[in-house]
């Protein structure tokens, strides 16, 4: 996934840099407060029944924007597109780790790990000298 962000104007919301839609960034913030809820990892079984019940329209949360903040509001999210535009990138971004032999969703530390990499990979980047190179003359 490929995050771009204007850093003159960047959201306060960490969900707002990482994801298009108001409606991901809605739906991703119900999935990590519903793993908080469960001392920050979930079955597989348990993510199955979220996604289902975000299906079906049987999810009930806070949205923290207007005209909505502070009302319960029932929520519905595809599950095939939660999984394809919530849950697997959050998987490869490293916001929330897999595991398979336990077969447990956890949240992950591993996000902020890699941004700290990117920025030490920028200055190594930075740092290097100069190459020469020519440009040919018609």
């Amino acid at each position: 996934m490929v995050i771009l962000y204007d850093r003159f104007n960047l959201p306060e919301d960490i969900f707002e840099v990482i994801f298009a839609t108001k409606q991901q960034t809605i739906v991703a913030k119900l999935l990590l407060n519903y793993m908080k809820q469960n001392n920050s990892q979930i079955t597989k079984t348990e993510m199955s029944l979220f996604a289902t019940k975000l299906h079906d329209g049987e999810l009930i949360g806070e949205i923290d924007e207007e005209p909505y903040r502070g009302k319960k509001v029932k929520i519905s999210y595809n599950k095939r597109q939660f999984y394809d535009r919530i849950l697997t990138p959050m998987k490869s971004m490293g916001l929330i780790d897999y595991d398979l032999y336990n077969k447990v969703y956890k949240i992950s530390e591993k996000f902020n790990k890699d941004m700290m990499k990117i920025g030490l990979m920028w200055l190594q980047e930075v740092s290097k000298p100069a190459y020469s190179f020519e440009s040919r003359k018609k």
